[in-house]
């Protein structure tokens, strides 16, 4: 019966869908779970719901026979603005329209016996989105001859468009990117001994994709051409990976634990292969993490979590934006092609829960990461504005009975920016000022654990 029931919790896993999931730690997620997330996302040695699929999976044989299903309300306000520069119709700022999101959390575990259980945790991997109306900069083209005198910055770079404003990125229209990943984790845990466990999560990725308003990029293309570079509608992408872990108690105060996720390969998006590096790739990175989880007292623990993202490893999220000082043909999409630059971050996760009552218990966290955006690849991350690096947590379970609980987790990334020389400027001898990036995050979350 209990096989059964799994079925249908993967049938039912396989139709959730998050809109976005927050681009906090680069385009990670800050936590996975709401009590991970009411303790700055710090959740590796703890064992207290069924996102053992997103955290740590030798978890989940610590928790019993248990669902939880979530929703998170994710509001992160982005801004860009060029300034300085010599054109002055190559000045201007904007911010992104679209900035409430609602993604959705789900995990189901069942004992096998003592000692193994199986279940699956559904959750949004990660995320990025822009939505920028057009119209801050002037685009006009005046073909030879007489000679271009009159062209703007813009209408050198994308003709198409002269005649009406472009936006920040001398494009046409509407300028943005909607990129939503999606992670079923079935997970299998088993008790080694009475203290330590080890678990699997084979890894099965959906990830959804679109771009609009980088019509003056055509120029890198091979083709020269954006046909396969912007305003293609969505496009999908599927593929796998795995993650494992390990969790030891190692006596009645100090638990540890340990996992390592693979890169993800994921099939390419070949609606923007003169977009993305190696004709449209966009493999999900290696990560792991490890942490430490301390019972200061009979209501007290406190949680401490590493994790290394590598970014690097992916081509299209890790290669530089700038390739040499000009204008070069065939930079987009090929397997060495431009990427957003993100550097691999190292993010420190630190949480606290105190039990208040019975029925109450009280988070709170802190996470930092560095930001893998450096000011040279500015430019291109104006549609990719990932430069939180503080984020500060406050979250409560609540017992409606023995076997239900209400969680709840508040967070707040502190607002940062990058400021860089304009890629631009690469192609105007030094003429088109300097760029910033700016986001600050907030997000409001609720989930429904029960216990069977």
């Amino acid at each position: 019966m209990k096989l059964k029931a799994l079925v249908g919790v993967l049938a039912v896993a396989g139709l959730a869908m998050p809109g976005i999931a927050s681009a906090t730690n680069g385009y990670f997620a800050h936590g996975y779970g709401m009590k991970a997330k009411g303790m700055g996302g710090a959740a590796t040695a703890t064992a207290s719901d069924t996102m053992g699929g997103a955290n740590n999976p030798a978890s989940m044989v610590w928790v019993g026979d248990r669902m939880d299903i979530g929703v998170d309300w994710f509001r992160p306000i982005r801004s860009a603005e060029r300034t300085g520069a010599l054109d002055p119709t190559m000045n201007g700022s904007v911010k992104s329209d679209s900035n409430d999101f609602l993604v959705p959390e789900f995990g189901y575990n069942m004992m096998l016996g003592d000692k193994m259980s199986l279940g699956v945790t559904v959750y949004g991997n990660g995320g990025m989105n822009t939505d920028y109306a057009g119209g801050q900069l002037m685009n006009v083209f005046v073909p030879p001859p007489p000679g271009a005198a009159g062209t703007t910055t813009c209408g050198a770079f994308n003709p198409s468009g002269s005649g009406s404003n472009s936006n920040l990125l001398c494009g046409n229209g509407k300028l943005g990117i909607d990129l939503m990943q999606l992670i079923i984790a079935p997970t299998f845990a088993y008790k080694v001994n009475e203290k330590h466990s080890i678990g699997v999560s084979p890894l099965f990725g959906y990830q959804r994709f679109k771009a609009e308003g980088l019509h003056a990029f055509a120029g890198f293309t091979t083709t020269g051409t954006f046909d396969n570079l912007t305003n293609r509608g969505y496009d999908s992408s599927t593929g796998f990976g795995v993650r494992v872990g390990y969790m030891g108690k190692l006596n009645d105060t100090v638990t540890v634990g340990a996992a390592y996720a693979s890169k993800m390969v994921m099939s390419n998006f070949d609606k923007y292969k003169e977009l993305f590096a190696e004709q449209g790739g966009f493999d999900l990175p290696e990560n792991w993490n490890v942490g430490i989880a301390i019972k200061a007292n009979p209501k007290t623990t406190v949680a401490l979590d590493y994790q290394r993202i590598n970014y690097s490893g992916v081509n299209s999220v890790g290669n530089p934006s700038v390739a040499g000082t000009g204008f070069t043909v065939g930079s987009l999409g090929p397997d060495n092609g431009r990427g957003f630059g993100y550097g691999d971050v190292d993010v420190w996760k630190l949480g606290a829960e105190y039990a208040y009552s019975e029925k109450l218990t009280l988070r709170a966290g802190y996470s930092h990461t560095n930001n893998p955006i450096s000011p040279r690849d500015v430019t291109f991350n104006i549609i990719a504005p990932a430069v939180i690096q503080d984020h500060y947590t406050l979250g409560f379970t609540y017992g409606l009975d023995k076997a239900s609980e209400i969680t709840m987790s508040y967070m707040h990334a502190q607002e940062n920016s990058v400021t860089g020389s304009s890629l631009f400027n690469t192609w105007t001898g030094g003429a088109s000022g300097n760029e910033t990036i700016k986001m600050y995050q907030d997000a409001l979350g609720i989930a429904y654990g029960k216990k069977f």
